[in-house]
């Protein structure tokens, strides 16, 4: 008798408070379902960066023939901090998927433990060892666990939109950066000509005026000009610093380096790809917003289904065996064992209304994503359209600017022969010659903004260019 109780209380105390148990979720067996599709895909990512290039249909930048600039994208895309943390997302989710996964499976614990007891009575103390062990299933007879773990592979697929959109954008941001900077390499270079010019100005005209040959107040507006000319160089110095810090954080350096950064000269810029006049219809369904808001919407209908399954019963399967021996040595023995196995089922009758609450909750939650999928369908549709008319106009704009800017540069030749003849003065000429490089900052300023509406559009149909 003493040693009957002395044995039911060890397994109560062990089993209830000190049995580690430990997950077989891993572990392939017989009865296990078979491995979930993810599981293969996710590890060639470890092994491999090629679908981060993937993302962001590497090819197309080629077509800017700018190995710096692809050279930056690709230490954007190894060093991005943003990047990293949307891959390391992508790893939270997968993990989640093999711990609800695990629910679907068996789970199993043991354990150890050493009794020394002294009865009533007695003047002596016997020790005792007890090792318990246990396994229990839950019978996913109504498939609710397994709704669940689909559930959770949705957004783990949905993770990996996010991903792509991250890359996609890490990527465009590279490219309209780096144009701008090239822009701002230009324009200072032609503002320096136009503050140079204007200098020269001033000083003829102080000449003038001290012979009486040009007002006072002339002069005042041309110094006036020659330091406003100053003013907006600075501006364009300062904008350039700003996006060339900006540029190394998107590579993943060190902003105190980022005057080092190198980039091609704006004569040199030389886009040959095709940019379409119009996108098919099958694009959107590629954008990883859509595809998300798609994943996301078959995990809301899961959702539903999970919580209606909540209503029927939950049916566990346990089984316990206890070894027990006052000798060590004899512990593990069929005399010595205990074994149980039990079933049972579990119907909540009342919950204060939870479960009632959280089904119509899940319905509202999906006829809200579903919402927000026409949504990003109309948004898609606009967002293409948006970028292929501004695409259309600015390079109607361009070559506007082009024509005014030749015809600019022959105003000015003919205004040089003038001087040469000396029908005109230096001055006079000089002043022409302003306009000149101000038609030319327009032409560089319309050529830029060409080269970053073709990353919108790129960005736009989700880099299925």
């Amino acid at each position: 008798m003493k040693k009957t109780i002395i044995t039911l209380l060890l397994a109560s105390f062990i089993i209830s408070e000190a049995t580690p148990v430990f997950a077989i979720g891993d572990k392939t067996n017989s009865n296990a379902p078979k491995k979930i599709s993810i599981s293969k895909s996710h590890k060639q990512r470890a092994k491999s960066d090629e679908f981060k290039y993937e993302y962001i249909n590497y090819n197309w930048w080629d077509n800017f023939n700018d190995n710096i600039l692809t050279g930056y994208i690709d230490k954007a895309i190894k060093n991005n901090y943003d990047l990293k943390m949307a891959t390391i997302a992508v790893d939270e989710y997968y993990q989640m998927v093999k711990m609800q996964f695990a629910s679907e499976l068996p789970m199993a614990g043991v354990g150890f433990s050493p009794a020394l007891a002294k009865m009533p009575g007695t003047t002596s103390a016997d020790w005792s060892f007890a090792t318990p062990a246990f396994a229990n299933y839950e019978l996913d007879l109504f498939l609710k666990n397994h709704d669940k773990t689909k559930m959770t592979k949705k957004a783990y697929e949905g993770s990996l939109q996010d991903e792509r959109s991250a890359y996609i954008a890490i990527a465009s941001a590279v490219g309209t950066t780096y144009f701008n900077i090239v822009k701002l390499d230009k324009m200072i270079e032609l503002q320096e000509e136009i503050v140079k010019d204007r200098k020269l100005i001033y000083e003829l005209m102080l000449a003038r005026n001290k012979e009486g040959l040009t007002s006072t107040a002339d002069t005042v507006k041309a110094n006036k000009s020659y330091i406003a000319g100053n003013t907006d160089l600075t501006e364009y110095k300062k904008q350039r610093s700003k996006l060339l810090n900006q540029l190394c954080v998107l590579i993943g350096e060190n902003p105190n380096n980022a005057e080092e950064l190198t980039r091609i000269s704006y004569d040199e810029l030389n886009f040959t790809g095709t940019i379409p006049t119009e996108i098919s219809a099958d694009i959107i369904s590629q954008r990883p917003d859509y595809i998300k808001s798609e994943k996301m919407l078959e995990k809301a209908g899961i959702d539903v289904r999970v919580a209606k399954k909540e209503f029927l019963p939950t049916i566990n399967i346990t089984g316990i065996a206890l070894f027990f021996s006052g000798d060590f040595g004899s512990i593990w023995t069929t005399k010595n064992a205990l074994t149980a196995l039990a079933a049972g089922a579990n119907l909540p009758i009342f919950t204060g209304g939870r479960r009632i609450a959280n089904l119509k909750y899940k319905k509202d939650e999906y006829e809200r994503l579903l919402n927000d999928y026409y949504k990003t369908n109309l948004t898609a549709i606009q967002e293409i359209n948006d970028a292929l008319i501004t695409i259309k106009l600015d390079e109607q704009k361009y070559s506007d600017i082009k024509k005014q800017a030749l015809l600019e540069r022959e105003d000015f030749g003919y205004s040089t022969n003038k001087y040469e003849q000396g029908v005109i003065s230096k001055l006079d000429l000089t002043q022409v010659k302003e306009n000149v490089l101000f038609t030319d900052k327009a032409v560089v300023n319309d050529k830029i903004n060409c080269l970053v509406n073709y990353i919108g559009l790129y960005k736009a149909v989700g880099s299925q260019l």
